[in-house]
């Protein structure tokens, strides 16, 4: 590749060259002039297992991309293990992946609770433990972390512009919250009392809780309800929030909703709740929404319906974690490809906290993507979304923090 390619492809993908274009190859484990193996668990089983459809969605990517030539002359081999959204068996899969399979680096894996699980190892390897699909603050930590870093929206920036959303729409709310116990929900629910403020005292009516090994959220929806809450805040995983609102709609309660956007998923959660009983939902995304008429005409969107229809997936198209699955996938291809022959583990460090994107395929307009030595965090802003009819709607302003 010549300078000027390299200095081309610098402005097209905005990501940082430094490190990057090594005037000698330098390998890392599970990188060869024709192989860089990557590996990742995902909740392929289990309580969380709609979320499974985004390590579907990289495996799909990354196999179209290996038929079309690869990354610089090199294929992509994804090792994709199943974890069952059970921290002590992604501690397992993870150990094989590093031990055994000796993978560059572990990538996109799913969940707060399991990724928490292997935080400590992977550090301790000088493993890169990257573009993670949870959004909880511990991930931004480089200086605790150095080799960890994830490409999701905080979930405490999400809680607090959803509760100043209720606060400006219900300005004497009634609030109820239903969270998972765990990093995931406790996130969710430290920003939404952020956003509420003072008001959080005398506000907040009703708290519950429940576990990933519970059947269902029958007993909470009652007693949530019984509060006489008429705004409601659920942080879910998209079993229990499917659950949630179509308890809500049965039991006649018709609180103004908000959803953390894990939760959002037309196909995953709205569709099995009831899109019915799903009218009127609001939450705060980053990506665009492929059910959404706004986006028939964009570019971006017709190559992610195209890639959909030319893998086999055209019946997920509605579904979030497929948007969310091929923009990681993406993102890790521009930057394997701006690591050049410089695909150490540390290069690809330098590589994932030096992005900046002013734009990205299926962003919606107003969102970026920057990371920097400091800060590890690519999402600054957000924008909230209702769901009418059969789709999301974006509005409102950009929302930044």
């Amino acid at each position: 590749m010549t300078v000027r390619t390299a200095a081309m492809a610098a402005l097209t993908f905005g990501l940082s060259t430094a490190g990057g274009w090594a005037a000698e190859k330098a390998y890392g484990p599970g990188v060869s002039d024709t192989e860089i193996k990557l590996g990742q668990t995902m909740p392929y089983s289990g309580p969380a297992s709609a979320y499974s459809l985004q390590g579907i969605t990289e495996l799909a990517y990354f196999k179209r991309l290996n038929e079309r030539g690869g990354i610089n002359g090199r294929k992509v081999n994804l090792i994709s293990l199943d974890d069952g959204y059970s921290p002590p068996k992604t501690v397992e899969q993870t150990r094989k992946l590093v031990e055994d399979d000796e993978v560059l680096a572990i990538f996109s894996s799913n969940g707060t609770a399991t990724n928490t699980a292997i935080h400590k190892y992977l550090n301790s390897k000088k493993v890169p433990q990257i573009l993670l699909n949870t959004g909880a603050a511990k991930w931004n930590d480089i200086k605790s972390y150095p080799w960890t870093m994830a490409f999701y929206p905080p979930y405490a920036m999400e809680g607090r512009a959803l509760a100043k959303h209720a606060l400006a729409t219900k300005p004497d709310a009634k609030i109820a919250i239903l969270s998972q116990n765990d990093d995931y929900g406790r996130d969710y629910v430290k920003g939404f009392k952020e956003g509420l403020g003072s008001k959080a005292q005398t506000q907040l009516v009703a708290e519950a809780t429940y576990e990933t090994a519970d059947a269902t959220v029958d007993s909470q929806m009652l007693k949530l309800k019984g509060a006489g809450a008429d705004t409601f805040f659920l942080a879910a995983t998209p079993k229990f929030a499917a659950q949630a609102i179509r308890r809500a709609h049965e039991l006649g309660w018709k609180p103004l909703l908000l959803v953390g956007s894990g939760a959002s998923s037309i196909g995953a959660v709205l569709e099995p709740a009831g899109l019915d009983a799903s009218q009127g939902l609001v939450t705060a995304v980053v990506m665009k929404t492929p059910a959404d008429p706004l986006w028939k005409d964009d570019p971006a969107m017709k190559d992610f319906i195209r890639f959909m229809e030319e893998t086999g997936l055209e019946s997920k198209i509605s579904q979030y974690g497929a948007v969310v699955g091929y923009t990681t996938a993406m993102l890790m291809h521009k930057i394997l490809e701006r690591a050049g022959d410089n695909l150490t583990r540390a290069n690809l460090m330098k590589m994932v906290t030096s992005i900046d994107e002013k734009t990205f395929p299926m962003m919606l307009p107003g969102i970026s993507l920057k990371t920097t030595p400091e800060d590890a965090n690519a999402y600054h802003a957000l924008r909230l979304q209702r769901f009418e009819g059969k789709s999301w709607v974006v509005f409102g302003d950009v929302i930044t923090e």
